[in-house]
């Protein structure tokens, strides 16, 4: 006998008293079910004026033991669901914790009032924070009992979900792509100003036909593509393969110099090579011939504006201010 008693008590649901500070309410008429087996007592009037949803269910149910059933989510997460049903609040904690769960619910049983404080949340909005917490975990997500709920009562939303997820990744994509590109425009334009340099004032063993070639033995510091540049100047003179544009590194060389031509704004007094010959070949062919190229020359051109002035604007902010190094140089 007291086996099967300690077995009946096992066996016997987990009853949840009415929550605290409810005021001086009438007992208690009906009982919410959990997919744990746990039963919250609630008052069906409540219930029924929160959700439209509920109210249907409830009054189909005339019953002498008013219940249903809320499966799919965890217990406290029902639990916070209906607390908020009853005092229109919840704590930070329960959002952070369960706001996902609090979301659907709202979807499902048609909470008007839950629905909008998840779009207008600002610490931070609870909304947002869920799709973003979808989309980042979606196939762990998939697996939940709270994903297979959502599909079997909310299609409305699923399908609203799968499509902020689509956006979001789609939005990534072009996020990834467009850096992609901005950063072989700056590796242009850095190849840009590193044959200036090289051209101009000369680096290592590579520069203007007056350098003195004993100078510049030391490896450049200015720019990371200096010594490839170098070594592509040097094959270039020495390619036989050159005129023929049989030469791949050649070909390369000849962009370079093309690109340089293009950006120039000094073209008389330049000491890239070829960079007027480029010039003058691209107003005899004219500007209409490739679109693409142009595109080219103009975001590499921004790029190289773009990193002109973050320099111009680094060295504004490591240099002290003229009367702070005046009254520097006055105490040393």
């Amino acid at each position: 006998m007291q086996l099967k008693k300690k077995l009946s008590a096992r066996m016997r649901l987990k009853y949840v008293p009415p929550y605290a500070g409810a005021g001086d309410m009438p007992e208690p008429d009906m009982y919410v079910f959990t997919s744990a087996g746990q039963r919250i007592s609630a008052h069906s009037k409540i219930l029924a004026s929160a959700s439209p949803a509920l109210e249907s269910i409830i009054e189909k149910n005339q019953s002498t033991e008013r219940k249903i059933t809320i499966s799919g989510v965890p217990f406290d997460a029902v639990h916070i669901f209906l607390q908020f049903m009853y005092f229109a609040k919840f704590s930070n904690e329960q959002m952070e914790k369960y706001g996902m769960h609090l979301l659907a619910l709202s979807h499902v049983y048609s909470v008007q009032q839950l629905k909008q404080l998840a779009r207008l949340c600002d610490a931070p909005d609870l909304y947002l924070k869920c799709m973003r917490f979808l989309t980042n975990n979606y196939k762990a997500v998939e697996e939940t009992e709270a994903w297979k709920f959502l599909q079997d009562h909310d299609p409305h939303l699923e399908l609203q979900i799968l499509q902020y997820i689509d956006e979001t990744e789609l939005r990534r994509k072009r996020t990834r792509r467009h850096r992609r590109e901005q950063s072989l425009y700056m590796q242009l334009s850095e190849a840009m100003d590193c044959l200036e340099h090289i051209c101009s004032e000369g680096c290592t063993s590579v520069g203007p036909c007056e350098m003195d070639p004993n100078k510049h033995k030391g490896p450049c510091s200015k720019f990371s593509t200096c010594q490839g540049i170098q070594l592509l100047i040097k094959h270039f003179g020495a390619c036989k393969k050159r005129a023929n544009g049989g030469c791949s590194r050649c070909t390369r060389m000849w962009q370079l110099f093309k690109l340089h031509s293009s950006i120039c704004d000094e073209p008389d007094e330049c000491r890239v090579p070829l960079c007027r010959q480029f010039k003058l070949k691209a107003q005899q062919d004219g500007r209409g011939n490739d679109a693409r190229w142009r595109l080219l020359v103009k975001k590499v051109a921004s790029a190289r504006a773009i990193s002109s002035l973050s320099l111009a604007m680094r060295k504004r902010v490591d240099e002290p201010p003229d009367h702070v190094a005046s009254s520097l140089g006055e105490e040393i």
